[in-house]
């Protein structure tokens, strides 16, 4: 079954679940509104530029998951999907995502949002497995720390790597979708890399390997 990989944010979404996650935290009063979302603005600028430090981002975003109860959590997370995701889905991206599921690829997302916020929105698009950042827990509880290496940039190639030793699974006849220039080291492993609605120094890599080239929101 060829791999068929694909980013999250910005790229099955229009827009960003992490970023979205914070907002919504400062919409409900659940954080102090206008620090978090200053710090928030702050670290998705970095990432869109590709300068984010993603342990200075994990402590922050994480946080928030450390001071409330499991339940709260997914009670909040049920709002945020209905309120915040169900308008970012794309009838491009699950068409895209149904063509790879016909041709019997196996459909995985690799996002460097972590598993709290992105599990249902995968389970939601119906794929076959996440590789997302995870948050560290004890118990029943979230410590507000990063368990393990962060899915993100690099990180990515070191988790998926890990995944396919895990799993028996290669990178023969793989494809990677992906909207971000973080992403670069990943599109750079598989066989089939697709540039969708890409950021400019994305598109610019893009045209000059001649990497297609997707929009998704049109």
């Amino acid at each position: 079954m060829p791999l068929a990989i694909f980013d999250l944010d910005n790229t099955l979404l229009n827009g960003d679940s992490d970023h979205a996650w914070g907002e919504f935290l400062c919409q409900r009063g659940i954080v102090d509104e206008q620090a978090y979302r200053d710090a928030n603005d702050h670290f998705f600028h970095q990432y869109q530029s590709g300068t984010m430090d993603i342990h200075e981002f994990l402590n922050f975003a994480l946080r928030p998951l450390a001071n409330h109860s499991e339940e709260q959590l997914n009670a909040w997370h049920d709002e945020f999907m209905a309120e915040c995701i169900e308008p970012m889905m794309l009838p491009a991206a699950r068409a895209l995502l149904d063509k790879h599921r016909d041709q019997g690829d196996f459909l995985l997302i690799i996002t460097a949002t972590n598993s709290f916020v992105t599990g249902p929105i995968a389970k939601r698009l119906g794929v076959d497995a996440l590789l997302a950042t995870e948050p560290e827990r004890i118990g029943d509880r979230f410590t507000g720390r990063v368990a393990g290496t962060p899915c993100f940039q690099d990180g990515k190639v070191v988790r998926l790597d890990a995944w396919l030793k895990e799993t028996g699974h290669t990178l023969d006849g793989s494809s990677f979708y992906s909207d971000s220039r973080n992403d670069l080291p990943l599109l750079e492993k598989v066989d089939n890399p697709v540039a969708v609605n890409p950021d400019d120094a994305l598109a610019a890599t893009a045209r000059d390997r001649g990497w297609p080239i997707m929009d998704l929101r049109t």
